[in-house]
């Protein structure tokens, strides 16, 4: 069967109505509850596969899946995400709320407790924040904490918490 962290159902089991508002939401990688919404399927270029396997694998503590001498697939909380061996893509930056915010990037949208505990995951890890965890929009309905870091290959990632989760797409 497919793996999953922490003992959690395969991804691809039955499907059940969650109500995402009563429903935690795990703080590891792969154990998002699949039910809550459809899985992404995101393939970004990394120009180190051992160096991916460390960070996603290791440092994140996503489960590993597939692969190839040339990618590798990872459950990335509940998600599927693609490394693939390619040469580094270029990062602008935009503003916002005062953030020199990295683009493209991508990330997850976690609950406020999972949220600090892979900030202070990956600060144990040693890897380095681009933004470090902080509170943007403050008092406003769309605040959020939130903090980007890069991939080994210069992929950009960020991940927040709203301090209302109904309030995510706002305006």
């Amino acid at each position: 069967g497919r793996r999953t962290c922490g003992g959690g159902p395969a991804l691809d089991g039955e499907r059940r109505r969650v109500d995402r508002r009563s429903s935690p939401i795990a703080a590891t990688c792969g154990q998002f509850p699949a039910s809550i919404m459809n899985p992404f399927h995101l393939a970004i270029p990394v120009d180190d596969l051992a160096a991916a396997r460390h960070f996603y694998g290791s440092v994140l503590g996503c489960p590993e899946g597939r692969s190839s001498p040339i990618w590798i697939d990872f459950n990335f909380y509940g998600h599927q995400l693609v490394v693939h061996q390619a040469p580094r893509s270029a990062i602008t930056r935009n503003p916002v709320d005062g953030d020199a915010v990295p683009v493209p990037h991508f990330g997850l949208v976690l609950d406020w407790a999972a949220w600090e505990a892979l900030g202070a995951r990956i600060a144990a890890a040693g890897v380095a924040f681009e933004l470090p965890p902080h509170v943007r929009f403050a008092g406003k309905p769309g605040e959020q904490g939130t903090f980007f870091l890069f991939d080994p290959a210069g992929n950009a990632l960020e991940f927040k918490a709203m301090r209302n989760p109904d309030n995510l797409f706002a305006v």
